[in-house]
């Protein structure tokens, strides 16, 4: 994503808010405009800043099948200029007045988010229903992120942390839009026109698929009043595109990309479980346990405390629209990721059989009960975690009632949903580097979805 900042924002994104009442993390209310649209509000006006993020759902399955990258490159050029003002002139409002607007093409939905002072929240607004209703996409400013953009595809191809990620999604979902490369590619780079853009925009950009969350110096009136501005004149529909559930393919499969470094990088990962699904906070303790963030979680204790087998390792659960998954990811050197690698499976198969200790199960409770609050420390934080619940479908009471779900959760659950969840087995493994007496059941010449590549058995 690129974000143009002034310096002032440092400020804005230090700005703690006043949360309204003492039994509640958040007062979220939810608002609805003249002309039908809703949006979640959170109204502090004890610091003069408006936050705004907002999402269409679709994101790359809006771009063509054989021109991927259109919406990165729609996301790079929302700031070139739009109506009548042209690029620099655009950009010179944004910074000159404070003001940050920035784009993001994701798997499942086109992303925005804005940031101003409330004395500029107008121009804000004014500026920003024009790069959303009127892009101008023009032709040196096309070119110059196209080469922009090429750069950032070369660099990546010598990146392993890139290419490890670059083959785990290309080859899982194989066959879905999941797969397609986000950046794009070389070749598409030099066929995608600006009339490919205005398509992405005109598709995707409309009240039908759109969700809203604005946190601030606003209040409700003048809230509704720039929702109509900015959104109210959207097409009410947007384009309809298929949207099926992504495989997972190469389960128990162990994938290798060649790379002369001296680690070896790995992605494992498994089919997960839905945001939707009744056991979701459960898996949630359960992977805090085997692999979040703390330093005392179980693959991180058994591969780099005991071991110092790898600088850090990662567990993280992924819900999206059309996959779920469990992913973790570390790096070894290549001497030595054979054990990481065996020990991460261990870990594994250990959870699943005896689940959490006491000790870790009361960790995980008090880590995940207080770690949301911490998230909320700006407007533009709440407004990205209320556009976030909108996505998933929750009510707005939900960041209420958080702490009291995971508290709730008792022994059983979680090694319930870990014997249910987690088999060794199943997990697809990615490799990019040089490994050591790891047995590869695949073996790539180029990552998926960049260049022409057959899997070679």
């Amino acid at each position: 994503m690129i974000m143009r900042f002034a310096f002032v924002l440092v400020l804005l994104l230090s700005a703690t808010p006043a949360f309204a009442a003492k039994d509640k993390v958040l007062d979220i209310q939810v608002i609805k405009s003249t002309s039908g649209i809703e949006a979640w509000l959170v109204e502090d006006h004890s610091v003069p800043v408006v936050s705004v993020n907002f999402s269409f759902e679709g994101g790359l399955a809006y771009d063509p099948e054989d021109k991927p990258g259109v919406g990165r490159l729609v996301s790079i050029m929302m700031d070139e200029g739009a109506g009548d003002l042209k690029s620099q002139e655009f950009q010179s409002k944004l910074s000159d007045n404070a003001i940050s607007m920035g784009f993001t093409a994701g798997r499942d939905a086109f992303y925005g988010k804005l940031r101003t002072l409330s004395a500029n929240r107008q121009m804000a607004f004014d500026l920003l229903r024009l790069a959303l209703s009127k892009p101008r996409f023009d032709a040196d400013a096309l070119e110059r992120m196209k080469n922009a953009n090429v750069a950032d595809i070369n660099r990546n191809m010598g990146d392993p942390n890139w290419l490890v990620a670059r083959t785990f999604n290309g080859l899982l979902y194989e066959g879905h839009y999941y797969a397609r490369p986000g950046f794009g590619t070389l070749d598409s780079m030099q066929s995608i026109t600006r009339k490919d853009l205005l398509d992405f925009v005109r598709g995707q950009f409309a009240r039908d698929v759109l969700k809203i969350s604005i946190s601030g110096d606003i209040s409700k009136q003048d809230a509704l009043a720039a929702i109509d501005n900015v959104f109210g004149g959207l097409p009410a529909n947007a384009d309809k595109v298929e949207m099926t559930d992504a495989p997972f393919n190469y389960g128990g499969k162990t994938v290798l990309l060649p790379l002369e470094v001296p680690q070896t990088f790995i992605a494992a990962g498994q089919p997960g479980i839905k945001r939707s699904d009744k056991d979701w906070h459960a898996a949630m303790v359960m992977n805090y346990i085997l692999g979040g963030s703390s330093f005392d979680a179980r693959l991180m204790r058994e591969i780099r405390k005991k071991r110092g087998l790898t600088y850090g390792v990662y567990s993280a659960l992924y819900s999206m629209k059309r996959a779920s998954i469990l992913q973790a990811d570390m790096s070894a050197s290549n001497d030595k990721a054979e054990e990481a690698l065996s020990l991460l499976r261990e870990a594994w198969a250990e959870m699943a059989k005896d689940g959490p200790t006491r000790e870790e199960l009361e960790t995980a409770k008090s880590y995940l009960t207080g770690s949301l609050v911490l998230e909320l420390t700006s407007t533009g934080d709440i407004a990205d975690v209320l556009n976030g619940m909108q996505r998933d479908g929750l009510d707005p009471d939900y960041i209420n009632k958080r702490a009291g779900i995971i508290n709730a959760l008792s022994m059983e659950d979680i090694k319930r949903v870990s014997k249910k969840l987690l088999d060794p087995e199943k997990l697809a493994v990615i490799l990019v580097g040089k490994p050591k007496n790891i047995a590869v059941d695949v073996l790539l010449d180029k990552p998926p979805g960049m260049t022409e590549s057959t899997p070679k058995p």
